[in-house]
């Protein structure tokens, strides 16, 4: 019988913990230790630079602008060739970049895709389709859609990208499914480390925490939270922002901000934890966000999300034992008002809290990996 191992494969090193945002690496731990993945492909995006320079050239002559060298397919054959894989042996593939393989990959292959967002997506959401010539734009999604095409399922982070698959790359809704992913933590660390106390009501001693994740201050919703730091100061509860990823250096001075730059969740994971379990509440108020791994990470902790539903955020919170769902783009009023309410009763809070916790299981890889399974078989 042949050998259908999968393995995992992503725009760069699918074993690297720097990889996007760590998603590949524990993705690929938790699939090896429940034997769906057989290993994860070592790609080396630097090593096609001078290829960038040469791509970009003849964009810009052709096109009138330059770039989208990620999305070319001399790009993704390119890096898919490093692997060396054998066009005439079965293979399973599990990609996470959806134009890698490109369509028309060799037919004893089997490959499935697990993205965040489509490059529809990306391009309007996001905003990098602006520096694309619109006619190239159109090469790459329809080289997106043959893909999608070809492949045996499509699997989604969020029902926000299932849904641009289906309306606007015209895809069977049968082939389309939706996983959530998992907290980007070390769960053996973790499970080794002591139990947290609840924080205690908020006080001018021991203000209100409200938890900010990840590098871009800016898109991430940060300057709502000093909006709605101030909102709730004036209801009289003292409010500090605690902000892990940002450098100190770039971020605005308020007095309710404090920054805590970066924090390596590998190799600190003791004072990554105790961070977040010290937060009332981790937030996520995002411009544009294909999921929102730092909602599963608070979650997987134990500690209840304020979000609002822009792009496959409303995925990351199953129901309301895990915080807050606002319409897009709340009033800081609002949001304030909310969190002055769920507070009010602070016993009430615990036990929803508290509730919270034993649910730890459900935000990891490996509950997102069981669901995989059952789907790719």
């Amino acid at each position: 019988m042949p050998d259908l191992s999968r393995h995992l494969l992503c725009c760069g090193d699918a074993t690297d913990l720097a990889t996007w945002s760590s998603i590949p690496y524990f993705l690929l731990q938790a699939g090896q230790r429940q034997g769906i993945l057989q290993g994860g492909l070592r790609l080396d995006p630097l090593r096609l630079r001078w290829r960038r320079q040469h791509l970009n050239l003849a964009q810009l002559l052709r096109q009138g602008k330059p770039g989208g060298f990620q999305y070319s397919r001399t790009f993704v054959s390119a890096l898919l060739k490093q692997a060396q894989l054998p066009a005439d042996q079965p293979l399973n593939l599990l990609s996470h970049f959806p134009l890698l393989p490109a369509a028309d990959w060799p037919a004893a292959w089997r490959v499935d895709f697990y993205i965040d967002a489509t490059t529809r997506q990306v391009f309007n959401d996001y905003g990098s389709g602006e520096r694309l010539a619109p006619a190239y734009r159109q090469q790459v999604l329809e080289r997106e859609r043959q893909a999608y095409g070809q492949a045996g399922a499509v699997i989604c982070m969020a029902q926000w990208a299932a849904d641009s698959v289906i309306r606007d790359y015209g895809i069977d809704p049968a082939k389309v499914h939706v996983v959530p992913g998992g907290a980007n933590l070390d769960e053996t660390q973790v499970a080794g480390l002591p139990t947290a106390n609840p924080p205690p009501p908020p006080s001018r001693d021991k203000p209100l925490r409200l938890g900010f994740l990840g590098k871009e201050w800016q898109r991430k919703g940060g300057p709502f939270l000093l909006e709605l730091a101030d909102a709730l100061q004036q209801r009289g509860i003292p409010t500090v922002i605690r902000a892990i990823g940002p450098d100190p250096a770039s971020l605005p001075s308020h007095p309710s901000l404090q920054p805590l730059g970066f924090i390596h969740k590998q190799t600190d994971t003791a004072r990554f934890v105790a961070e977040l379990q010290s937060w009332y509440f981790g937030t996520l108020f995002s411009e544009a966000e294909a999921f929102g791994i730092s909602n599963r990470e608070c979650l997987r902790l134990g500690v209840p999300v304020l979000a609002h539903a822009a792009g496959g955020i409303a995925s990351t919170l199953p129901d309301n034992g895990c915080g807050q769902l606002f319409a897009a783009h709340p009033g800081a009023d609002e949001v304030a008002d909310w969190i002055a309410a769920r507070l009010s009763s602070y016993a009430g809070y615990l036990q929803w809290r508290a509730a919270l916790a034993p649910r730890w299981r459900e935000f990891t890889w490996d509950a997102a990996v069981r669901q995989l399974a059952a789907i790719l078989g």
